[in-house]
Protein backbone atom coordinates (compact mmCIF):
# COMPACT_ATOMS: atom_id res chain seq x y z
CA UNK A 1 0.00 0.00 0.00
CA UNK A 2 1.36 3.44 -1.28
CA UNK A 3 2.28 5.63 1.76
CA UNK A 4 -0.03 9.18 1.86
CA UNK A 5 2.98 12.05 0.91
CA UNK A 6 1.07 14.35 2.98
CA UNK A 7 0.15 12.42 6.17
CA UNK A 8 4.24 11.54 6.03
CA UNK A 9 4.98 14.74 5.47
CA UNK A 10 3.03 16.22 8.57
CA UNK A 11 4.25 13.40 10.69
CA UNK A 12 7.48 14.57 10.05
CA UNK A 13 6.90 17.81 10.96
CA UNK A 14 4.96 16.79 13.94
CA UNK A 15 7.84 14.74 15.05
CA UNK A 16 9.79 17.80 14.25
CA UNK A 17 7.77 19.94 16.77
CA UNK A 18 8.05 17.27 19.61
CA UNK A 19 11.81 16.98 19.37
CA UNK A 20 11.36 20.67 19.48
CA UNK A 21 9.32 20.82 22.77
CA UNK A 22 10.72 18.23 24.34
CA UNK A 23 14.91 20.03 23.60
CA UNK A 24 13.04 23.55 25.12
CA UNK A 25 11.74 21.88 27.85
CA UNK A 26 14.82 20.16 28.60
CA UNK A 27 16.33 23.10 27.92
CA UNK A 28 14.50 24.94 31.11
CA UNK A 29 13.93 22.02 33.76
CA UNK A 30 17.33 20.57 33.60
CA UNK A 31 18.38 24.08 35.46
CA UNK A 32 16.99 26.84 36.78
CA UNK A 33 20.12 28.99 35.63
CA UNK A 34 18.75 28.20 32.38
CA UNK A 35 15.52 28.78 32.72
CA UNK A 36 15.95 31.92 34.42
CA UNK A 37 18.15 33.19 31.24
CA UNK A 38 14.81 32.14 28.79
CA UNK A 39 12.26 33.85 30.95
CA UNK A 40 14.91 37.16 31.47
CA UNK A 41 14.48 37.35 27.21
CA UNK A 42 11.12 36.55 26.82
CA UNK A 43 10.41 39.41 29.46
CA UNK A 44 12.98 41.42 27.70
CA UNK A 45 10.90 40.19 23.82
CA UNK A 46 7.47 41.37 25.57
CA UNK A 47 8.65 44.78 27.45
CA UNK A 48 10.41 45.55 23.69
CA UNK A 49 7.05 44.98 22.23
CA UNK A 50 5.44 47.09 24.96
CA UNK A 51 7.27 50.00 24.75
CA UNK A 52 7.80 50.18 20.89
CA UNK A 53 3.43 50.56 20.62
CA UNK A 54 3.00 54.28 19.68
CA UNK A 55 0.74 54.98 22.55
CA UNK A 56 3.94 54.66 25.24
CA UNK A 57 5.91 57.41 23.81
CA UNK A 58 5.11 60.67 23.84
CA UNK A 59 6.04 60.79 20.00
CA UNK A 60 4.53 58.23 18.66
CA UNK A 61 7.36 56.29 17.97
CA UNK A 62 10.28 54.36 19.26
CA UNK A 63 13.23 52.91 17.56
CA UNK A 64 13.64 48.85 18.01
CA UNK A 65 17.17 49.90 19.42
CA UNK A 66 15.78 52.23 22.14
CA UNK A 67 13.02 50.15 22.67
CA UNK A 68 15.28 47.06 23.61
CA UNK A 69 17.83 48.61 25.21
CA UNK A 70 15.03 50.58 27.66
CA UNK A 71 13.38 46.92 28.22
CA UNK A 72 16.71 45.56 28.90
CA UNK A 73 17.29 48.36 31.08
CA UNK A 74 14.20 47.74 32.78
CA UNK A 75 13.97 44.31 33.08
CA UNK A 76 17.59 43.82 34.64
CA UNK A 77 16.77 47.58 36.67
CA UNK A 78 19.67 49.04 35.74
CA UNK A 79 18.80 53.07 34.62
CA UNK A 80 20.97 53.89 31.90
CA UNK A 81 18.72 54.88 28.99
CA UNK A 82 19.07 55.96 24.92
CA UNK A 83 16.44 58.41 25.60
CA UNK A 84 15.11 61.06 28.64
CA UNK A 85 12.50 58.88 30.30
CA UNK A 86 10.66 61.85 31.55
CA UNK A 87 9.99 63.47 28.01
CA UNK A 88 10.01 60.21 25.87
CA UNK A 89 7.70 58.06 27.36
CA UNK A 90 3.78 58.82 27.96
CA UNK A 91 2.25 58.57 30.99
CA UNK A 92 1.26 55.05 29.71
CA UNK A 93 5.02 53.76 28.82
CA UNK A 94 6.09 55.13 32.56
CA UNK A 95 3.31 52.46 33.84
CA UNK A 96 5.20 50.14 31.80
CA UNK A 97 8.80 50.94 33.03
CA UNK A 98 7.19 50.84 36.90
CA UNK A 99 5.70 47.59 36.30
CA UNK A 100 8.61 46.13 34.79
CA UNK A 101 11.02 47.42 37.20
CA UNK A 102 9.26 46.05 39.89
CA UNK A 103 9.28 42.67 37.94
CA UNK A 104 13.05 42.45 37.69
CA UNK A 105 13.70 43.77 41.01
CA UNK A 106 12.44 41.18 42.44
CA UNK A 107 13.70 38.87 40.82
CA UNK A 108 12.09 36.52 37.89
CA UNK A 109 12.33 32.83 39.40
CA UNK A 110 11.32 34.35 42.94
CA UNK A 111 8.00 36.30 41.31
CA UNK A 112 7.24 32.87 39.72
CA UNK A 113 7.45 30.86 42.55
CA UNK A 114 5.25 33.88 44.59
CA UNK A 115 2.63 33.91 42.06
CA UNK A 116 2.80 30.15 42.62
CA UNK A 117 2.28 30.26 46.23
CA UNK A 118 -0.37 31.86 45.95
CA UNK A 119 -2.44 30.32 43.59
CA UNK A 120 -1.44 26.51 44.44
CA UNK A 121 -1.05 27.81 48.29
CA UNK A 122 1.61 25.38 48.65
CA UNK A 123 5.75 25.11 46.43
CA UNK A 124 6.68 21.47 45.64
CA UNK A 125 10.34 20.82 45.42
CA UNK A 126 11.24 21.92 41.93
CA UNK A 127 9.54 25.01 43.20
CA UNK A 128 11.47 25.83 46.02
CA UNK A 129 14.68 24.54 44.14
CA UNK A 130 13.90 26.97 41.66
CA UNK A 131 13.46 29.96 44.10
CA UNK A 132 16.31 28.86 46.46
CA UNK A 133 18.77 29.53 43.32
CA UNK A 134 17.60 33.18 43.02
CA UNK A 135 18.91 33.45 46.87
CA UNK A 136 21.81 31.43 46.46
CA UNK A 137 23.67 30.18 42.99
CA UNK A 138 25.13 27.10 44.87
CA UNK A 139 21.48 26.13 44.98
CA UNK A 140 20.86 26.12 41.42
CA UNK A 141 22.46 23.22 40.46
CA UNK A 142 20.96 19.42 40.61
CA UNK A 143 23.61 18.17 42.85
CA UNK A 144 23.88 17.67 46.46
CA UNK A 145 24.47 20.84 48.28
CA UNK A 146 26.77 19.89 51.36
CA UNK A 147 27.39 22.76 53.09
CA UNK A 148 24.93 24.78 55.64
CA UNK A 149 23.07 27.66 53.30
CA UNK A 150 22.13 30.94 54.23
CA UNK A 151 18.22 30.30 53.28
CA UNK A 152 17.57 26.33 53.34
CA UNK A 153 14.84 24.63 51.52
CA UNK A 154 12.43 24.39 54.46
CA UNK A 155 12.70 28.41 54.72
CA UNK A 156 12.15 29.32 51.05
CA UNK A 157 8.10 29.87 51.65
CA UNK A 158 9.15 32.26 54.31
CA UNK A 159 11.42 33.92 52.44
CA UNK A 160 8.98 34.16 49.67
CA UNK A 161 6.80 36.23 51.68
CA UNK A 162 9.42 38.05 53.37
CA UNK A 163 10.30 39.51 49.53
CA UNK A 164 6.70 39.97 48.46
CA UNK A 165 6.14 41.58 51.85
CA UNK A 166 9.41 43.97 51.91
CA UNK A 167 9.02 44.59 48.41
CA UNK A 168 5.37 46.40 49.42
CA UNK A 169 6.20 48.07 52.79
CA UNK A 170 9.52 49.04 51.46
CA UNK A 171 8.10 50.61 49.03
CA UNK A 172 4.88 52.19 50.17
CA UNK A 173 6.52 53.49 53.14
CA UNK A 174 9.33 55.54 50.80
CA UNK A 175 6.34 56.48 48.67
CA UNK A 176 4.38 57.86 51.37
CA UNK A 177 7.25 59.15 52.91
CA UNK A 178 8.31 61.38 49.50
CA UNK A 179 4.91 62.79 48.91
CA UNK A 180 5.04 65.26 51.29
CA UNK A 181 8.14 65.94 50.57
CA UNK A 182 7.71 66.35 47.18
CA UNK A 183 4.83 68.72 47.11
CA UNK A 184 7.06 70.70 49.59
CA UNK A 185 9.26 70.99 46.69
CA UNK A 186 7.07 72.16 44.34
CA UNK A 187 5.64 68.98 42.65
CA UNK A 188 1.77 69.06 42.31
CA UNK A 189 -0.67 67.28 44.09
CA UNK A 190 -1.77 65.01 40.94
CA UNK A 191 2.36 64.72 40.01
CA UNK A 192 3.58 63.80 43.72
CA UNK A 193 0.65 61.24 44.05
CA UNK A 194 2.34 59.32 40.73
CA UNK A 195 5.75 60.25 40.94
CA UNK A 196 5.76 59.28 44.53
CA UNK A 197 5.75 55.52 44.34
CA UNK A 198 7.59 55.40 40.64
CA UNK A 199 10.54 57.21 42.70
CA UNK A 200 9.98 54.76 45.84
CA UNK A 201 10.00 52.07 43.33
CA UNK A 202 13.39 53.12 41.34
CA UNK A 203 15.26 53.98 44.72
CA UNK A 204 14.25 50.19 46.11
CA UNK A 205 15.38 48.42 43.09
CA UNK A 206 18.41 50.25 42.39
CA UNK A 207 17.23 51.28 39.12
CA UNK A 208 17.73 55.32 38.94
CA UNK A 209 15.19 56.61 36.23
CA UNK A 210 13.32 59.66 36.87
CA UNK A 211 10.05 60.33 35.81
CA UNK A 212 10.06 64.19 35.64
CA UNK A 213 12.70 65.86 33.66
CA UNK A 214 16.19 67.05 34.64
CA UNK A 215 16.02 64.09 37.63
CA UNK A 216 17.05 64.78 40.72
CA UNK A 217 18.77 68.10 40.24
CA UNK A 218 15.55 70.01 41.33
CA UNK A 219 15.99 68.28 44.45
CA UNK A 220 19.56 69.02 44.78
CA UNK A 221 19.22 70.79 48.28
CA UNK A 222 16.12 68.44 50.18
CA UNK A 223 18.27 66.57 51.78
CA UNK A 224 15.57 64.75 53.80
CA UNK A 225 14.22 63.54 50.43
CA UNK A 226 17.79 62.42 49.05
CA UNK A 227 18.17 60.84 52.45
CA UNK A 228 14.92 58.77 51.95
CA UNK A 229 16.35 57.75 48.55
CA UNK A 230 19.57 56.51 49.81
CA UNK A 231 17.70 54.62 52.22
CA UNK A 232 15.58 52.88 50.12
CA UNK A 233 18.97 51.59 48.03
CA UNK A 234 20.69 50.82 51.08
CA UNK A 235 17.82 48.36 51.69
CA UNK A 236 16.98 47.33 48.20
CA UNK A 237 20.76 46.61 48.14
CA UNK A 238 21.31 44.46 50.48
CA UNK A 239 19.65 41.88 50.05
CA UNK A 240 16.31 39.34 50.60
CA UNK A 241 17.55 37.27 52.20
CA UNK A 242 19.61 39.61 54.85
CA UNK A 243 16.53 40.97 55.02
CA UNK A 244 14.81 37.75 55.71
CA UNK A 245 17.49 37.12 58.50
CA UNK A 246 17.28 40.58 60.22
CA UNK A 247 13.25 40.26 60.25
CA UNK A 248 14.08 37.04 62.12
CA UNK A 249 16.92 38.40 64.47
CA UNK A 250 17.03 42.02 64.30
CA UNK A 251 18.87 42.84 67.86
CA UNK A 252 20.25 39.47 68.09
CA UNK A 253 23.51 39.91 65.96
CA UNK A 254 24.71 36.71 67.35
CA UNK A 255 22.40 34.72 65.01
CA UNK A 256 22.70 35.86 61.86
CA UNK A 257 23.88 34.11 59.56
CA UNK A 258 28.13 34.55 58.06
CA UNK A 259 26.27 36.24 54.81
CA UNK A 260 24.37 38.56 56.54
CA UNK A 261 26.97 39.94 58.64
CA UNK A 262 29.50 40.20 55.78
CA UNK A 263 27.31 41.42 53.58
CA UNK A 264 26.04 44.60 56.03
CA UNK A 265 29.87 44.84 57.16
CA UNK A 266 31.09 45.36 53.48
CA UNK A 267 28.36 47.30 52.47
CA UNK A 268 28.84 49.72 54.96
CA UNK A 269 32.68 49.79 54.70
CA UNK A 270 32.85 50.84 51.07
CA UNK A 271 29.95 53.39 51.85
CA UNK A 272 32.08 55.46 54.21
CA UNK A 273 35.45 54.78 51.89
CA UNK A 274 33.54 55.72 49.15
CA UNK A 275 32.45 59.07 50.36
CA UNK A 276 35.73 59.54 52.18
CA UNK A 277 37.65 58.98 48.42
CA UNK A 278 34.97 60.96 46.40
CA UNK A 279 35.32 63.94 49.22
CA UNK A 280 38.86 63.63 49.03
CA UNK A 281 39.29 63.80 44.72
CA UNK A 282 36.44 66.24 44.10
CA UNK A 283 36.42 68.60 46.81
CA UNK A 284 38.40 71.45 44.72
CA UNK A 285 36.50 70.48 41.38
CA UNK A 286 34.80 73.78 40.51
CA UNK A 287 32.38 71.55 38.35
CA UNK A 288 30.98 69.31 40.74
CA UNK A 289 31.95 69.76 44.56
CA UNK A 290 33.84 72.79 44.51
CA UNK A 291 31.24 75.70 44.55
CA UNK A 292 29.66 73.93 47.40
CA UNK A 293 30.30 74.51 51.57
CA UNK A 294 31.33 72.17 53.60
CA UNK A 295 28.02 70.27 54.73
CA UNK A 296 27.14 70.20 51.22
CA UNK A 297 30.18 68.54 49.67
CA UNK A 298 30.10 65.87 53.02
CA UNK A 299 26.70 64.84 51.96
CA UNK A 300 27.15 65.17 48.44
CA UNK A 301 30.27 62.46 48.71
CA UNK A 302 28.12 60.22 50.61
CA UNK A 303 25.08 60.83 48.59
CA UNK A 304 27.65 59.62 45.51
CA UNK A 305 29.02 56.70 47.27
CA UNK A 306 25.55 55.42 47.82
CA UNK A 307 24.51 55.59 43.94
CA UNK A 308 27.82 54.35 42.38
CA UNK A 309 27.18 50.76 44.24
CA UNK A 310 24.12 50.39 42.22
CA UNK A 311 21.54 53.60 43.32
CA UNK A 312 21.85 55.34 39.72
CA UNK A 313 20.85 58.49 40.79
CA UNK A 314 22.46 61.70 40.09
CA UNK A 315 22.40 65.10 41.24
CA UNK A 316 26.21 66.17 40.00
CA UNK A 317 27.30 65.85 36.69
CA UNK A 318 28.91 62.62 36.30
CA UNK A 319 31.02 63.31 33.21
CA UNK A 320 32.32 66.60 35.01
CA UNK A 321 34.28 63.85 38.11
CA UNK A 322 37.78 64.23 37.38
CA UNK A 323 39.29 61.16 36.10
CA UNK A 324 40.20 59.59 39.51
CA UNK A 325 37.05 59.48 40.77
CA UNK A 326 35.52 57.92 38.06
CA UNK A 327 38.58 54.77 38.98
CA UNK A 328 36.76 55.16 42.32
CA UNK A 329 32.89 55.01 40.87
CA UNK A 330 34.26 52.25 38.39
CA UNK A 331 35.59 50.28 40.98
CA UNK A 332 32.25 50.57 43.62
CA UNK A 333 29.94 50.21 40.54
CA UNK A 334 31.72 46.59 39.94
CA UNK A 335 31.49 45.50 43.29
CA UNK A 336 27.74 46.49 43.50
CA UNK A 337 25.37 44.99 46.14
CA UNK A 338 24.09 42.19 48.22
CA UNK A 339 23.55 38.59 46.52
CA UNK A 340 19.78 38.16 45.28
CA UNK A 341 19.52 41.80 46.00
CA UNK A 342 17.59 44.77 43.51
CA UNK A 343 21.98 45.57 42.72
CA UNK A 344 24.07 44.47 40.72
CA UNK A 345 27.33 43.53 40.45
CA UNK A 346 30.15 41.02 41.32
CA UNK A 347 28.54 41.57 45.11
CA UNK A 348 29.88 42.69 48.32
CA UNK A 349 29.98 39.10 49.47
CA UNK A 350 32.07 38.10 46.90
CA UNK A 351 34.83 41.10 47.74
CA UNK A 352 34.23 40.11 51.22
CA UNK A 353 35.45 36.35 50.31
CA UNK A 354 38.21 37.11 48.29
CA UNK A 355 39.52 39.44 50.58
CA UNK A 356 39.17 36.99 53.74
CA UNK A 357 41.28 34.31 51.36
CA UNK A 358 43.86 36.90 50.74
CA UNK A 359 44.36 37.48 54.28
CA UNK A 360 44.71 33.84 55.08
CA UNK A 361 46.90 33.17 52.84
CA UNK A 362 49.11 36.06 54.02
CA UNK A 363 48.81 34.77 57.31
CA UNK A 364 49.55 31.14 56.47
CA UNK A 365 46.36 29.84 57.63
CA UNK A 366 44.89 26.82 55.65
CA UNK A 367 41.84 27.77 56.17
CA UNK A 368 39.70 30.60 55.09
CA UNK A 369 37.76 31.46 58.53
CA UNK A 370 35.53 34.22 59.60
CA UNK A 371 33.27 34.79 62.46
CA UNK A 372 33.69 31.79 63.63
CA UNK A 373 32.72 29.96 60.63
CA UNK A 374 34.52 28.52 58.16
CA UNK A 375 34.67 29.27 54.39
CA UNK A 376 34.57 26.06 52.40
CA UNK A 377 36.65 26.10 49.38
CA UNK A 378 33.99 25.62 46.80
CA UNK A 379 32.48 29.44 47.71
CA UNK A 380 36.16 30.65 46.89
CA UNK A 381 36.23 29.40 43.55
CA UNK A 382 32.92 30.21 43.09
CA UNK A 383 33.93 33.85 44.01
CA UNK A 384 37.19 33.57 42.11
CA UNK A 385 34.96 32.89 38.71
CA UNK A 386 32.65 35.51 39.27
CA UNK A 387 35.35 38.50 39.29
CA UNK A 388 37.44 36.82 36.61
CA UNK A 389 33.53 36.31 34.23
CA UNK A 390 33.06 40.07 35.29
CA UNK A 391 36.17 41.55 34.41
CA UNK A 392 36.37 39.11 31.59
CA UNK A 393 32.65 40.77 29.86
CA UNK A 394 33.61 44.16 31.07
CA UNK A 395 37.06 44.37 29.04
CA UNK A 396 35.32 43.01 26.17
CA UNK A 397 32.19 45.12 25.89
CA UNK A 398 34.63 48.30 26.71
CA UNK A 399 36.95 46.63 23.06
CA UNK A 400 34.15 46.37 20.79
CA UNK A 401 32.24 49.68 22.20
CA UNK A 402 35.40 51.97 22.04
CA UNK A 403 36.12 50.34 18.81
CA UNK A 404 32.64 51.22 17.32
CA UNK A 405 32.26 54.37 18.62
CA UNK A 406 35.68 55.69 19.18
CA UNK A 407 34.73 57.67 21.93
CA UNK A 408 37.38 58.09 25.01
CA UNK A 409 38.26 54.58 26.12
CA UNK A 410 37.83 55.76 30.33
CA UNK A 411 34.41 57.11 29.36
CA UNK A 412 33.39 53.67 27.27
CA UNK A 413 34.63 51.81 30.01
CA UNK A 414 32.62 53.57 32.95
CA UNK A 415 29.54 53.54 31.10
CA UNK A 416 30.43 49.69 30.25
CA UNK A 417 30.74 48.53 34.33
CA UNK A 418 27.66 50.91 35.05
CA UNK A 419 26.17 48.84 32.33
CA UNK A 420 27.87 45.58 33.95
CA UNK A 421 26.97 46.95 37.67
CA UNK A 422 23.65 47.77 36.73
CA UNK A 423 23.81 50.95 38.33
CA UNK A 424 22.69 53.86 35.62
CA UNK A 425 25.41 56.36 36.05
CA UNK A 426 26.80 57.54 32.88
CA UNK A 427 29.73 59.89 31.34
CA UNK A 428 26.51 61.21 28.87
CA UNK A 429 28.24 58.24 26.07
CA UNK A 430 25.42 55.89 26.19
CA UNK A 431 22.26 58.21 25.10
CA UNK A 432 24.87 58.93 21.99
CA UNK A 433 26.03 55.25 20.80
CA UNK A 434 25.18 54.55 17.80
CA UNK A 435 22.93 51.55 17.51
CA UNK A 436 25.57 48.72 17.13
CA UNK A 437 27.53 49.78 20.49
CA UNK A 438 23.72 50.30 22.13
CA UNK A 439 23.29 46.41 21.57
CA UNK A 440 26.19 45.51 22.98
CA UNK A 441 25.84 48.06 25.92
CA UNK A 442 22.33 45.66 26.12
CA UNK A 443 24.27 42.60 25.71
CA UNK A 444 26.51 43.56 28.64
CA UNK A 445 23.81 44.74 31.02
CA UNK A 446 21.74 41.60 30.55
CA UNK A 447 25.29 39.46 31.33
CA UNK A 448 25.68 41.99 34.40
CA UNK A 449 22.26 40.81 35.72
CA UNK A 450 22.15 37.18 35.61
CA UNK A 451 25.35 36.32 34.45
CA UNK A 452 27.64 36.30 37.91
CA UNK A 453 24.34 34.34 39.57
CA UNK A 454 23.96 31.87 36.49
CA UNK A 455 28.04 31.63 35.66
CA UNK A 456 28.38 30.96 39.57
CA UNK A 457 25.13 28.25 39.19
CA UNK A 458 26.95 27.01 35.92
CA UNK A 459 30.28 26.60 38.12
CA UNK A 460 28.83 24.44 40.81
CA UNK A 461 27.11 22.45 38.81
CA UNK A 462 30.05 21.03 36.51
CA UNK A 463 31.01 19.30 39.77
CA UNK A 464 31.30 15.73 39.59
CA UNK A 465 32.18 13.21 41.79
CA UNK A 466 35.17 11.69 40.76
CA UNK A 467 36.89 8.03 41.71
CA UNK A 468 40.33 9.28 41.41
CA UNK A 469 42.73 11.75 41.44
CA UNK A 470 45.27 12.78 38.90
CA UNK A 471 49.13 13.56 40.06
CA UNK A 472 50.10 16.53 41.61
CA UNK A 473 52.57 19.50 40.21
CA UNK A 474 52.67 22.71 41.00
CA UNK A 475 52.92 25.40 38.15
CA UNK A 476 54.97 28.68 39.66
CA UNK A 477 52.36 31.06 40.06
CA UNK A 478 53.35 34.78 41.36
Amino acid sequence: MATDPGRSFAGRITRALHRVWDAIRHLTTSSPSRFAVLVFASLILLFTALLSIPAASTTGRTSLADAVFTAVSTICVTGLTTVDIATHFSPLGKVIIFVGVNIGGMGVLTLASILGLVISKRLGLRAKLIAASDSNPLRAHAGPVNEGQTVRLGEVGQLLRTVALSTLVIEGTVALALYPLLLLAGIGPFEALWEAPFYAAMAFTNTGFTPNPGGLTPFADDYVLMTVLMAAVFLGSIGFPVIYALWKHLWDVRRWPLHTKLTIITTVLLFFAGAAAFLVLEYNNPKTFGSMDAWDTTFQAFFLSAMTRSGGFAVVDVGELYGSSLVVGSMLMFVGGGSASTAGGIKVTTLAVLALAVWSEAKGRQTVESFGRRIPSDVQRVALSVVAWGATIVALSTIVIAQISQEPTADVLFDVISAFGTVGLSTGLTADLEDPAVYVMALTIFMGRIGTVTLAAAVAATSRSQLYSLPVERPIVG
